[in-house]
């Protein structure tokens, strides 16, 4: 396969914005922001239904889908670093690596749909463990059951995208996403409520319209990687081969990446069913919070994308100065889209939550909404933290930096945040306040010690693809970037 550029397709705009302006930035980020706030979209919806259904199946809801996504980090962190690898050997201007590296990321997500498929007959019993009141117990077994049975298609979407994205494609992914997004909407009326003939499945209709959306985004996908273009200029269909050496490399660069996601939502998960002991109502509570936390988080996550893209391609090409230059630039327009969200969520709260309250009953709502507009006022206190969560992060995870990543997620999410709530349970001392106080100072541990590794610059030294054809140092080691500068 030739290696010039396969660049010049109907992908590509008509003028390439200067490497590191905003232009850049913005070009690649503002596509994956609208995606990922599709994506929010998605989930917020059907917390939103699942209010007015009951106050049981917004409780179990969280927790459900926490526990499957505690089981799919480590294959979805895989799955997702399909898009460094793919971003340092576009840059590198090697791009039948670009294809073969697509293809292990797909052989890793086979091998995790079929793993969590196979997690389904535990889901009673994983669920009793929490203690949560028998009905919801019984909510969260039936949303866990579907979501994974149906895992295979976020595995899949997660390789699939990362094509896209690594190479700056993103409107691709925006697209799909919007689309899985408003099919995800449509579903969700029909089979949580019903509609004619139809009957009404509550919250396995919920998880149901989830998994047909993910699957949705997985056909659109391959429909555009097989157009004649895409298969014929990157050899879709040719560099398919299982590559022990790069498969190698995925695992040791991927799985600190995935574990670091496993530590994250574990954490996170944890942390959900301790609070879960104080109460059917508090659990809504925190559930509705973070929901709407995710407004503000999840479509960041867009712009965190954007510049792992843009440090890994930047570190491919030899140049870490540029991606330093990229990374301030995203880091201050996300500094102040979420200092936007915190006034919201400090001044505006009854406005946001209009919409959970519009067909839910009122008594209950009422219960549930005053323990909401409190736990708002934490939101708002670490939104900014946030900020720096997701864009440091990315930076030094695009450069390779996986196994710090690793080391500081699991500190702070075990050390902060569960361990103090578990021994304030303990001790009889447990409260939202005390919970959710916990949980601000992890996320703020999290901001400064990804801002310190990033302003360290360890990582301008790092790369994940190998170099003039020797493979790369072994993970933690800081291999020299005269190779690069030669190359």
């Amino acid at each position: 396969m030739s290696q010039t550029s396969p660049s010049a397709d109907a992908e590509t705009p008509a003028a390439t914005p200067l490497p590191g302006s905003h232009r850049e930035l913005l070009g690649v980020a503002l596509p994956l922001v609208i995606s990922s706030g599709s994506a929010t979209l998605m989930y917020v919806v059907d917390r939103v239904f699942l209010t007015w259904y009951s106050p049981d199946a917004l409780a179990a809801a969280m927790p459900a889908s926490m526990v499957h996504w505690s089981l799919l980090a480590v294959p979805i962190g895989l799955a997702l670093y399909t898009n460094t690898f793919v971003a340092q050997y576009d840059g590198a201007g090697r791009f039948e690596r670009v294809t073969a590296s697509l293809w292990q990321a797909i052989y890793l997500a086979l091998a995790g749909g079929v793993f969590l498929a196979l997690m389904t007959p535990f889901a009673t019993s994983i669920f009793r463990l929490a203690g949560h009141a028998p009905a919801v117990q019984k909510l969260e077994v039936d949303y866990f059951q579907v979501l994974c049975i149906g895992s295979l298609p976020f595995l899949l979407s997660a390789a699939l995208s990362g094509f896209f994205t690594g190479r700056g494609k993103t409107a691709v992914v925006m697209w799909i996403n919007v689309v899985a997004a408003l099919l995800n909407t449509g579903l969700d009326y029909v089979l949580i409520f019903g509609w004619g003939p139809l009957p009404g499945w509550g919250i396995t209709g919920a998880a149901v319209a989830t998994v047909s959306a993910q699957a949705t985004a997985v056909v659109l996908y391959i429909a555009v990687l097989l157009g004649p273009g895409l298969r014929n200029r990157f050899g879709i269909l040719v560099h398919w081969r299982f590559d022990p050496e790069l498969f190698r490399r995925f695992l040791r660069y991927g799985l600190p990446n995935g574990t670091m996601f496993l530590a994250d939502v574990a954490g996170f998960t944890v942390f959900l069913l301790l609070l879960g002991t104080l109460g059917t109502e508090q659990l809504a509570a925190t559930n509705l919070a973070f929901n709407i936390n995710s407004m503000a988080f999840v479509p960041m996550l867009g712009m965190g994308t954007a510049v792992m893209t843009l440090v890994g391609r930047r570190v491919g090409e030899g140049q870490p100065e540029l991606a330093v230059r990229t990374t301030w630039t995203a880091f201050g327009l996300a500094s102040v889209y979420m200092l936007f969200c915190a006034s919201m969520f400090l001044f505006a709260a009854d406005l946001i939550l209009m919409p959970y309250a519009a067909q839910a009953d009122p008594v209950q709502f009422a219960l549930v909404r005053k323990h909401v507009v409190m736990l708002l006022r934490f939101i708002a206190v670490y939104a900014f933290f946030d900020a720096m969560i997701i864009v440091f992060s990315s930076a030094v995870r695009g450069a390779g930096d996986t196994r710090f990543a690793l080391v500081l997620t699991f500190v702070a999410a075990w050390v902060v945040m569960v361990l103090p709530t578990w021994i304030a349970i303990r001790s009889d001392r447990l409260t939202l306040y005390v919970g959710w106080t916990a949980c601000t100072g992890f996320i703020v541990v999290m901001g400064l010690g990804f801002l310190w590794r990033f302003v360290g610059g360890q990582w301008k030294s790092m790369t994940v693809i190998e170099l003039d054809g020797q493979d790369t140092q072994p993970l933690g080691c800081e291999p020299s970037l005269e190779p690069l500068a030669q190359s």
